[in-house]
């Protein structure tokens, strides 16, 4: 019989990040079919409708083609559980994307193989270092013309500091792409071009890497170029180390074409050899420092997203909860760390927007729990109530908009909505000490839009985002609450509060900021609000 920490140790829960346009939701899309999580891939190479791919399920990701929202899939493969986190590409989602990092152990960074690494990479990757989390990579789209290989792996090593270790070499790229040899087991897999028939789903077929069978099977110049890599990678390159990896100071190295199905199952096979079982959390309990260890008998975990209106017709509000210890069985009680508790009866285990009800789960999985507004994004759940994990923070908005809806007698309907939207993470909402303007925060641009056609398709609201009076915002606090009441007075037209009522300083500029920063030195201005666990 299986103990906690067997099923833990069963645990494989990774996030895959890229670049827009890298390619990330064919090859998620690819992984769940390797892993036989779902039967057909038609879905990315039809059009219309028939195109919506299985983590892209809002309406508004299938008509653009774009992830804007993180999505969860778990599936079974050869005895392991892998928890599969999806992630917006588009850098104005990117802090769904850092919540959603920190519910990962390990990180799968897709590079679009002839524009190597691109900003949106460099700053996943820096936040994938901050919370020391190891990254395997994969080098998409080799059968189109690529960089070479070693300019690849020279740029990783130098942009990102970290050894770079193949476990794969490509043979040429593009038109002439024919497969990648298996360094360790020294055979080449066959890369097979079938002009409009469907990719094969499974193993490639595999030869021999001997000089001699290679010769036989390959166009005398992509042999050539070949066997000149294989000598540079093998020579010049370190050889892969799993510690290495797992402490986040190398990364395996995996070549291939997630459109075409090559490469998939060596990079499913990487994970389920190399990726890192549940890892240990640091936490707080009554003020003390502890650490959580997945195989700990006691249900803790703590909630990295909210996704509202999963399903329209119930106006539903689902909290995703990353377990980190513990056997969790339906029907639990669990309490927040602020004392608040919940009976679960329904948890949720997702394959993107496709739902069961778990019966069971431990750390590493995700579950979802249903709620009407009780969780937060930051909240930890345990059964004692007094574990407090290390905080998810919340980032200072760039683009502020007044939101307005086009009936004025609807005014209250877009405040909730608005609220409900705010409580996913996604923007901030922001509410002045004078009048009763609303006030969103977003990353960018396109989360207005988003936001716009969310509020129309789940809540029948015309909304228009105008500009603000404000320019900035920033959280206030001070040691001393006097202090900061007293300032909060005098600056009532500059001040407002967020969606937890903590105190914000809403300016016209970053000019404004450093004067009032400066002629109040015990008030805090922050561009980061830590809401703990």
């Amino acid at each position: 019989m299986s103990t906690i920490a067997d099923e833990a140790a069963r645990r494989r829960t990774f996030a895959i990040i890229s670049h827009p346009d890298a390619g990330k939701t064919t090859l998620t899309e690819n992984l769940l079919l390797a892993g036989g999580a779902i039967r057909a891939a038609g879905e990315v190479a039809a059009r219309g409708e028939a195109r919506r791919t299985r983590s892209d399920w809002m309406k508004i990701e299938r008509d653009r083609g774009i992830s804007v929202s993180a999505s969860v899939m778990t599936f079974e493969f050869e005895n392991l559980v892998f928890n599969l986190l999806d992630t917006p590409g588009h850098e104005d989602f990117s802090e769904d994307t850092y919540r959603t990092l920190t519910a990962a152990d390990c990180a799968v960074m897709v590079l679009d193989a002839a524009k190597g690494i691109e900003p949106q990479t460099l700053k996943l990757f820096e936040v994938c270092r901050l919370r020391d989390i190891p990254i395997v990579t994969f080098i998409n789209k080799m059968d189109r013309e690529a960089l070479e290989p070693i300019a690849l792996l020279d740029e990783v090593q130098e942009r990102l500091q970290l050894d770079t270790s193949p476990l794969y070499w490509p043979a040429a790229s593009g038109q002439r792409f024919a497969g990648v040899v298996d360094l360790a087991q020294n055979q080449f897999i066959q890369f097979e071009r079938r002009p409009g028939e469907p990719p094969k789903i499974g193993a490639a077929p595999r030869i021999g890497a001997d000089e001699a069978t290679l010769k036989a099977n390959l166009d005398e110049s992509v042999f050539g170029e070949l066997t000149e890599g294989m000598e540079m990678a093998t020579g010049l390159l370190p050889e892969f180390d799993v510690e290495a990896f797992r402490g986040g100071h190398m990364t395996p190295v995996v070549f291939g074409s997630a459109l075409r199905h090559f490469g998939v199952a060596e990079l499913l096979r990487t994970l389920q050899l190399y990726a890192p079982a549940p890892r240990d959390q640091k936490a707080e309990r009554k003020g003390e420092a502890i650490t959580v260890h997945a195989g700990d008998s006691a249900v803790s975990g703590f909630v990295f997203k909210i996704q509202a209106n999963m399903d329209p017709n119930h106006r539903d509000r689902v909290a995703f909860l990353r377990l980190c210890s513990g056997e969790f069985r339906r029907g639990m009680r669990l309490k927040t760390a602020g004392g608040k508790q919940l009976n679960i009866h329904n948890p949720l285990m997702f394959l993107a927007q496709d739902r069961e009800i778990a019966e069971t789960a431990y750390a590493g999985d995700v579950i979802g729990v249903p709620n009407h507004g009780q969780l937060r994004v930051g909240d930890s759940l345990s059964e004692s109530g007094e574990i407090q994990f290390a905080g998810i923070p919340n980032f200072a908005p760039e683009l502020l908009r007044r939101a307005r809806v086009k009936d004025p007698m609807k005014a209250k309907h877009l405040r909730k909505a608005l609220e409900s939207l705010a409580e996913e993470g996604v923007t901030q909402l922001f509410k002045p000490s004078i009048g009763s303007d609303m006030i969103v925060g977003a990353v960018g641009q396109l989360q207005f839009e988003v936001m716009s056609e969310r509020v129309a398709a789940e809540y029948g609201l015309d909304v228009v985002f105008e500009p603000a009076p404000y320019n900035v915002a920033r959280w206030l606090s001070s040691d001393d609450p006097k202090l900061l009441e007293a300032f909060l007075d005098r600056n009532k037209a500059a001040s407002g509060t967020d969606l937890d009522e903590a105190p914000v300083y809403l300016a016209k500029n970053a000019w404004d900021v450093g004067y009032a920063q400066e002629k109040n030195p015990d008030i805090r201005f922050t561009a980061t609000k830590e809401r703990a666990l």
